[in-house]
């Protein structure tokens, strides 16, 4: 089988951190995993594709990151052409309507597409006009995309109602956000008890972006910190300016560090004593699952309708109502009271492994090409170029 991933970058994100893991579980499998990337930009380059293989388009004349779903309409068809995959696999959300105009393009030439759901389809964060325009939007998907991959099980009755896919593929695979060696170092790099000061080190990791709705924690942290607390945020992204900003108004420059992009943040978080999550809507959060892992108290929004059932139907972290500014802030005034079960937590987090799900994806693309109607095939030739230094 030959499986198509298509990502626009390696810029920091969790879909494209977990489909490049994916991509790399599947060829030392020996399966057939061919990657096509619109541009070989980004910081996650050096830190995941330094020695992976995967086909570009024609270099543009003009900057394409601003038109990048578009720049990927366009160039994509021609390598499917070129690599006529078995499968395509949209890795999540906002690649779903570059899934649906190769339908639209390719007809009956287009290989199935299996489609991961990575965020959530509820959206009570957009205003009720688009969200009209929004479902109908999820409706189009379940008539052209082949199967659907929801990330833990409650996801799946969202789906069914929300998209209705047409063949009625859906799949459940914990999110692979995790890998067991990655688990093994976290644990390996706790702190003893004792050793941890009276001080909260509060830590967040995520794209600085409108959906994490970082102003809200920083506010929360600002009106409920002791003295001595900290909050270091490891990401970055177009909000960075405007939160920098708001940490000068809140006076918090001392206490609250924006600490940019760094490879592989998940490391980091056995230093710190509390995790939180302040996004509005999500999918199954990556970043959740690795506080998980580093034994680390949470305290997260409501964002999804997956993280009750994630985080053990709220034994394993403080739930709040998502963009509730004041639940968050008693939240963080009570951080000092959590604890966290560690055998719980080792658990929960050994079930979302890249080990364990890369099979699982096979599975479900073999169900995904039974399900699609037959199609005429050519005989294949494998052309995927190397990256461009």
């Amino acid at each position: 089988m030959r499986i198509l991933t298509f990502l626009h970058s390696f810029e920091p994100g969790g879909v494209e951190r977990i489909a490049l893991r994916l991509i790399r579980q599947w060829r030392d499998r020996g399966i057939d995993a061919p990657l096509f990337m619109g541009r070989p930009t980004g910081a996650m380059r050096d830190e995941l594709a330094q020695d992976l293989v995967y086909g570009l388009p024609r270099p543009s004349r003009v900057p394409i990151a601003w038109c990048e779903t578009l720049w990927m309409i366009v160039t994509l068809p021609r390598f499917i052409g070129r690599t006529k995959p078995d499968v395509l696999f949209c890795a999540g959300n906002s690649y779903t309507i570059v899934a649906v105009a190769m339908k639209l393009i390719l007809g009956r030439a287009c290989p199935p597409i299996l489609a991961k759901i990575s965020n959530d389809l509820d959206r009570k964060d957009i205003i009720w006009p688009a969200r009209m325009a929004y479902r109908l939007w999820l409706r189009i998907q379940g008539r052209f995309i082949d199967g659907f991959v929801g990330m833990e099980q409650p996801m799946a009755a969202e789906i069914a109602a929300a998209i209705r896919p047409r063949r009625g593929g859906i799949a459940i695979i914990p999110d692979p956000a995790l890998s067991h060696s990655q688990i093994d170092n976290m644990r390996a790099a706790l702190r003893p008890t004792a050793e941890r000061s009276r001080d909260v080190r509060f830590v967040a990791v995520g794209r600085l972006a409108p959906q994490k709705n970082f102003a809200l924690m920083l506010r929360a942290f600002a009106a409920a910190a002791q003295l001595g607390d900290t909050l270091v945020i490891y990401g970055d992204g177009p909000e960075r300016g405007k939160l920098s900003t708001l940490i000068d108004r809140l006076k918090m420059r001392d206490y609250i560090t924006l600490a940019g992009h760094v490879p592989d943040p998940a490391r980091h978080l056995p230093d710190f004593d509390v995790f939180l999550l302040s996004s509005d809507y999500e999918g199954v959060p990556a970043v959740l699952l690795e506080a998980l892992a580093a034994n680390r108290p949470i305290i997260t929004t409501q964002c999804s309708c997956s993280i009750r059932a994630m985080m053990g139907e709220g034994t394993l972290a403080h739930i709040v109502p998502a963009g509730d500014e004041a639940a968050f802030t008693r939240a963080i005034g009570s951080a000092r009271d959590l604890k966290q079960d560690m055998a719980a937590s080792l658990r929960q987090a050994r079930r979302f492994t890249v080990e364990d799900a890369a099979g699982a994806y096979l599975a479900a693309f073999g169900a995904t090409q039974k399900n699609s109607k037959p199609r005429l095939r050519e005989d294949r030739e494998c052309v995927v170029s190397a990256p461009t230094p």
